[in-house]
């Protein structure tokens, strides 16, 4: 159990001494510290973490230079990070009122008042931390460059929700993932692998960060109505629900040609197509998207965009070793 994980068990109450508060996924309660824990770090986001740090290890093995530790290194930083970032916006939107008892997504800790908002905040800081820690022998292998990305990452992860111009407030947060769970997460795993980037690492970076884009979309469809109440102006509602659960489609339409296209112009090879076997998974998530608008259906979508997501990104690691 990590640090964080830990913290929260230790300060969350027996599920039987909750008076109230919202449920799981599914809308059931929670039966246990454990399911507490993991709704507060949003498990099911994780893949989001994993897959960039896949990718980029596929990358460095590419160039013969993958070593075992720093790989376990990067994913375990990464992962850290986005625990980090999903305790932080947990608190972050506590703190605003954006998490009202209306809202339709599972369960939040300091929202449903299962774990206390300075202990959720207090498990933030130990994800960051744990982070640091692992990321301390990318810094002595990669120098100030993998320092810079480090700290821009957890810098990011905190202005998400929770900084003075919360990014997710001004529809910013599509972009924040974008950029930091594509370019960044994968680039910065080859170069510390690597020690450089390639052009093959900023392309197929792309679809990755646009499959991870996907995932926030369906959460920040799901939460339109709750947001706007709250004054969250996201994207979603920025452009609408209609507009929105078109911009979902054509995230996935264009993070599946990518690897067509960039085989066909010769900038990756060809087995990177593997990547395509995962689209099929992606149908009921378009369904639920384009024609629900109740929070188990959606809840549900999220999952499995996440999971088509992890598919994809596993399939293009193993097309990149090919």
């Amino acid at each position: 159990m990590s640090p964080a994980a830990a913290w929260l068990a230790a300060c969350a109450p027996e599920p039987s001494r909750v008076q109230s508060g919202p449920g799981m996924a599914d809308g059931s309660p929670p039966r246990s510290r454990r399911q507490i824990v993991l709704a507060a770090l949003r498990v099911r986001t994780l893949p989001a973490a994993v897959v960039p740090v896949a990718v980029g290890c596929a990358l460095g093995a590419r160039a013969h230079t993958f070593e075992p530790r720093l790989a376990a290194c990067a994913l375990g930083a990464a992962v850290a990070i986005q625990m980090g970032t999903n305790l932080a916006n947990d608190w972050g939107d506590f703190r605003r009122g954006a998490d009202g008892p209306e809202r339709l997504g599972p369960l939040r800790a300091a929202q449903s008042g299962l774990v206390s908002p300075a202990a959720v905040a207090l498990g933030a800081v130990g994800a960051f931390v744990v982070a640091v820690a692992l990321g301390l022998p990318l810094i002595a292998h990669g120098g100030l460059p993998i320092l810079a990305i480090g700290v821009a990452s957890i810098a990011a992860g905190v202005a998400y929700t929770a900084g003075p111009f919360p990014l997710a407030y001004h529809g910013l947060g599509e972009v924040f993932v974008l950029v930091f769970f594509g370019p960044v997460a994968v680039t910065g795993t080859e170069l510390a692998l690597a020690g450089r980037v390639t052009t093959l690492g900023w392309a197929v970076s792309i679809p990755v960060g646009v499959l991870a884009t996907s995932i926030l979309l369906v959460n920040n469809i799901r939460d339109i109505d709750g947001d706007r109440r709250a004054g969250k102006r996201t994207l979603a509602v920025r452009l609408g629900r209609p507009v929105a659960r078109r911009l979902f489609v054509a995230a996935l339409v264009c993070a599946f040609a990518a690897p067509a296209v960039l085989a066909a112009l010769g900038v990756a090879p060809p087995w990177t197509l593997v990547a395509l076997l995962a689209a099929p998974l992606a149908r009921r998530s378009i369904e639920a998207v384009l024609h629900r608008t109740d929070g188990p259906s959606l809840n549900r979508a999220l999952a499995e965009t996440a999971r088509l997501h992890l598919v994809f990104g596993l399939g293009l690691a193993a097309g990149l070793l090919a």
